[in-house]
């Protein structure tokens, strides 16, 4: 089962990313997937911890969520904490951020990354994409 967990503040966002992500699926034939989503970075950890006995395998993840861990974004808070989850080893991460410095944080925190004007526009880079970082 292809499991992946999806966290942004916006749920224009979270449903563009899980129709997508369905859509992708259906094109490959995939029925073996879950979608979990989560509105904060916060939310999103919980859930992660949660259900770290069977990882997600891939997580994609916004930057300017919630406040609370300034000076970083909710998104930078969330991915480090998930990259300190051994559990967690080989699980990829895609952020989707409209911040213009994402190309900077992706490289800082060793993710891929898709702004989120890409994603929108060109929607079969955002799913090769997310098929490269699954390995389908």
């Amino acid at each position: 089962m292809i499991r992946i967990l999806v966290a942004d503040d916006s749920f224009s966002w979270l449903n563009f990313h899980k129709n997508n992500l369905e859509e992708l699926f259906l094109e490959l034939d995939i029925n073996d997937y879950k979608i979990d989503t989560a509105i904060s970075g916060e939310e999103g950890y919980n859930i992660a911890v949660e259900n770290k006995d069977t990882p997600y395998d891939l997580i994609i993840s916004d930057l300017q969520m919630e406040d609370n861990y300034s000076p970083k974004y909710a998104g930078e808070w969330f991915i480090e904490q998930i990259k300190s989850l051994n559990s967690y080893y080989n699980t990829k991460i895609i952020i989707c951020s409209g911040c213009g410095r994402i190309k900077q944080i992706a490289e800082t925190l060793n993710t891929d990354y898709i702004p989120k004007y890409l994603a929108v526009t060109n929607i079969n880079d955002y799913k090769e994409l997310v098929k490269e970082n699954l390995g389908i």
